[in-house]
């Protein structure tokens, strides 16, 4: 029998647990500055490099700190994990590092270094054999199949939203950016975090809002993705449109999980949207001023403020860079971009 998430909501008191868990397993991501950037931006930009967690990304922490709370007979029976993405990695390494075993669901046309990397993590990939779907439907037929493979097994599901300690795991990011701030001498007038199913914003939102309660919490999605910006402006959870195209593709999904929604409408001042062509100068100005590698969904928050969607003048702001996992042509396509 599939053992599925408890769905609540998660309380500071869970990030801190969740912060004792990761000690010593996450790595603390490095809060970094370029007086270039900042020149550029007319602000203190301070950016989280989560492009250098484990696994490339924030999901590390998420994913470390649910598995590390199955008891002895789940992790025996083991897990899966089916949304494409940086998910899917920060399972595969957790489940690795903690000695369970994993299943990964994956379409047959992903990208062979992203199977090569679940199974290097010694995960078990399962393939989807993908026809003519868009986005939104291979999405389901994932998670569909993920729940087939989980049931078969008495696997648990570990999903990227809804979940609390997931949510909780996320949020030790806040907690890092609130105490590395306050060592640089640094007030933060707003973290910018990218968000999708809204677990990175939602963590962040709960920790940050409780240690640094004049700080300012955006979201940021690309464009026609932008269902936080407008469920946050609406007071209700809405969805987005199937056929929208981005870049970002870590930040593609129908809407907002309800468990993180619940947090963000508490927390969260509003959303930002960013087009892909800001995305990609954002990506080679984190290359070219920080030295950092950012998959687009990742730099997003960067081009925020680069792009003058969000005025950064005269403010100190910390963007999350919230993941580095990126191929080269896309790679090579952001480093080419004018100025």
């Amino acid at each position: 029998m599939t053992t599925e998430t408890v769905v609540r909501l998660p309380e500071t008191t869970d990030v801190e647990a969740a912060a004792q868990t990761l000690d010593g397993h996450a790595i603390t991501t490095p809060l970094v500055e370029s007086e270039f950037l900042n020149e550029r931006a007319g602000a203190r930009v301070l950016v989280k490099a989560e492009c250098l967690q484990r696994t490339g990304s924030f999901k590390y922490r998420g994913a470390f700190n649910r598995l590390s709370r199955l008891d002895d007979a789940a992790r025996r029976r083991g897990v899966v994990a089916f949304p494409r993405g940086n998910h899917v990695f920060g399972v595969a390494g957790a489940a690795r590092d903690l000695d369970i075993p994993a299943t990964i669901v994956l379409a047959d046309d992903d990208p062979p270094w992203k199977i090569a990397v679940c199974r290097a993590y010694r995960a078990e990939v399962v393939l989807f054999e993908r026809k003519n779907e868009d986005w939104a439907e291979l999405n389901r037929q994932l998670e569909a199949l993920g729940v087939r493979v989980a049931d078969e097994r008495g696997a648990t599901i570990i999903r990227p939203y809804d979940d609390a300690e997931v949510t909780a795991g996320h949020g030790t990011v806040g907690l890092e950016i609130v105490t590395q701030a306050r060592a640089m001498d640094a007030r933060l007038d707003a973290v910018l975090v990218p968000c999708a199913r809204g677990g990175l914003c939602a963590g962040v939102a709960l920790a940050v809002s409780a240690a640094s309660p004049d700080t300012e919490i955006l979201a940021v999605e690309p464009v026609g993705f932008d269902d936080t910006a407008r469920s946050l402006a609406a007071g209700a959870l809405l969805s987005n449109e199937d056929g929208a195209q981005s870049i970002c593709d870590g930040l593609l999904s129908p809407s907002q999980g309800e468990l993180n929604f619940a947090l963000n409408q508490r927390f969260v001042a509003g959303g930002l949207v960013v087009s892909d062509t800001e995305t990609l100068k954002a990506m080679k100005a984190a290359f070219s001023d920080l030295k950092l590698v950012a998959e687009p969904s990742g730099a997003i928050g960067l081009g925020a403020i680069l792009g003058g969607i969000f005025d950064a003048r005269g403010k100190t702001v910390c963007v999350i860079c919230s993941g580095g996992n990126v191929d080269s042509a896309t790679f090579r396509s952001a480093l080419g971009t004018e100025p």
